[in-house]
């Protein structure tokens, strides 16, 4: 087995970085979620789930200083990572974290684009969300994640899901951090702790689905057959959801890169 692609989301629920290798902190991938939009008016976040137009924001880091961002019909800004001097208490899933505001010009970029009231925030590494305690240890924590650090998907899992569906699937529909090659179907349900390389994670909970995986990630448009989403419930659905995918959490730090051996530890 081996890590055949590395994926990073600068900007929560915006379109993804391929990668050939990153470092790792406290957080996840070095930059992985970092960034977020929220409601102006409740620090609410937003995503894809209510505004399919975000899967056309592109974010790309410019070293670990500023983030770049465009979107079609929209002039490229760059936004410098925000000092402290404006803080806003947002709301991600029950977490409210207090995070720095990165400004008018951003927020009146990205209101533009999306055709309502937003700003956009920052989530310095010290500032991370603690993990979910009936998963996590204390002071385990993750960016402005759905919960958790890591998101692993098996390639060969991809490929049967799009063999029921009848169509090639992006595997960006499902947004995960790592995918491994080598493995059968589902594997990495069975797992319990990995290493890639010379890092070692633990596989702590399924990723429950929701209608993200239905858009198409370079349109934003939302298949009408409500695919993939109708076979996964057809054969994956569980207590509490429907699930694809493995949440992960990384013991230490360490750098990733493709092609990396990917061992079975438990």
């Amino acid at each position: 087995m081996h890590l055949s692609s590395l994926y990073r989301f600068p900007l929560k629920s915006a379109a993804g970085e391929s990668l050939q290798r990153c470092a790792s902190d406290s957080l996840g991938l070095l930059g992985d979620r970092r960034w977020m939009v929220v409601a102006a008016g409740t620090g609410r976040f937003l995503t894809q789930r209510v505004l399919p137009r975000m899967a056309l924001l592109q974010a790309h880091w410019q070293g670990d200083t500023a983030l770049k961002l465009a979107a079609p019909g929209m002039p490229e800004l760059l936004v410098r990572v925000p000092d402290d001097k404006t803080m806003r208490c947002v709301q991600v899933w029950s977490a409210n974290p207090v995070v720095p505001d990165a400004g008018e010009t951003a927020a009146a970029w990205l209101s533009d684009f999306l055709g309502q009231a937003c700003r956009l925030v920052y989530l310095p590494e010290d500032d991370g969300i603690q993990v979910d305690l009936d998963y996590a240890r204390l002071g385990e924590r993750t960016a402005f994640s759905d919960g958790f650090p890591f998101l692993l998907i098996g390639q060969a899992s991809l490929d049967d899901l799009a063999r029921r569906v009848g169509r090639p699937l992006e595997m960006l529909r499902f947004r995960p951090n790592l995918v491994v090659s080598g493995a059968e179907p589902y594997a990495e349900d069975g797992w319990k702790r990995i290493r890639i390389g010379q890092l070692t994670f633990r596989v702590v909970k399924p990723c429950s689905r929701c209608v993200i995986p239905t858009l198409d990630p370079a349109t934003g448009e939302r298949a009408p057959d409500r695919e993939p989403l109708n076979t996964l419930l057809s054969y994956r659905k569980g207590p509490g959801g429907v699930f694809f995918g493995q949440n992960l959490i990384a013991e230490g730090r360490g750098e990733l890169e493709v092609g990396m051996p990917v061992e079975r530890l438990e």
